[in-house]
């Protein structure tokens, strides 16, 4: 990777990491941007969906079923617009799980830069076997 890529990177990660802090989640604060020709087409953080009220855990602090993550959101909004994820950039706080993996690959996003490793790998690996550049930036927080 070249230093002006990475230089992007980093401050877009930065911005994630910012974005992450809107969460009303208190167990982990997830941030993601997309970003496209360097124009950030799209942002998400995990939360509760539209309407619904803004606490992410039930009263024995597990995290309710219909809780959405991050980069879902982020994707979720592109498809209600008039741009495309497809060839994009997809920076988050924090890897992606299996199921947000899946987005990730059938949405069109060619590269995904993280900042922490979820515990469960199998997000990464099959975004690694769908072809998907993932870029692992650490220490950056």
């Amino acid at each position: 990777m070249n230093k002006k890529q990475l230089k992007y990177d980093r401050a877009y990660m930065k911005m994630a990491l910012e974005w992450a802090k809107l969460s009303y989640c208190k167990r982990r604060q997830v941030g993601a941007l997309i970003v496209k020709d360097r124009m950030i087409i799209s942002d998400g953080y995990n939360g509760t969906p539209t309407g619904f009220e803004n606490c992410c855990e039930d009263d024995n602090n597990y995290t309710k079923w219909y809780v959405l993550h991050a980069e879902a959101n982020a994707i979720l909004k592109v498809a209600s617009s008039t741009q495309s994820c497809k060839d994009s950039t997809l920076y988050i706080t924090l890897s992606p799980c299996k199921e947000c993996s899946k987005l990730i690959h059938q949405s069109g996003i060619k590269r995904v830069v993280y900042a922490d490793q979820y515990k469960d790998t199998a997000g990464l690996e099959f975004l690694e076997k769908a072809g998907v550049e993932l870029t692992y930036l650490k220490n950056l927080k």
